[in-house]
């Protein structure tokens, strides 16, 4: 569980520290594509704390979502229509059903450990 966030932490660090300016035509890629790498890491805590994490599922998907969500983005552009929202839209609320699980796995965690603590300690 620590790899992706320590990835996180390294990339914004970089992110912050360089002085890359991407032009204004690409803002909505660039976007999608924060987006669906944000939905992919949120997704892989989600599966290391359910225990069904696996590398490949995490790197494949994570790969294909960008993939796929640039592409809707070009074809988008070409065709004059926003398909850039279907791709926010969806990887938004992906994101934020990881973020609601992983949430509960932590309080259920929390609250089993809690309960354990009281036990040995009333014995």
């Amino acid at each position: 569980m620590w790899l992706p966030i320590l990835g996180l932490i390294l990339g914004v660090t970089l992110g912050l520290l360089s002085d890359l300016h991407i032009p204004q035509v690409y803002g909505n890629y660039l976007s999608i594509a924060v987006l669906a790498a944000l939905d992919t890491l949120f997704g892989g805590i989600r599966a290391h704390l359910q225990q069904v994490y696996d590398d490949k599922v995490f790197v494949s998907g994570f790969f294909f979502n960008i993939a796929l969500a640039a592409g809707l983005a070009f074809l988008g552009v070409h065709l004059g229509v926003d398909l850039y929202l279907a791709a926010i839209f969806a990887f938004g609320v992906r994101l934020f059903q990881n973020i609601a699980v992983i949430r509960r796995i932590l309080l259920a965690k929390w609250t089993e450990k809690r309960q354990d603590s009281n036990v040995e300690n009333a014995k």
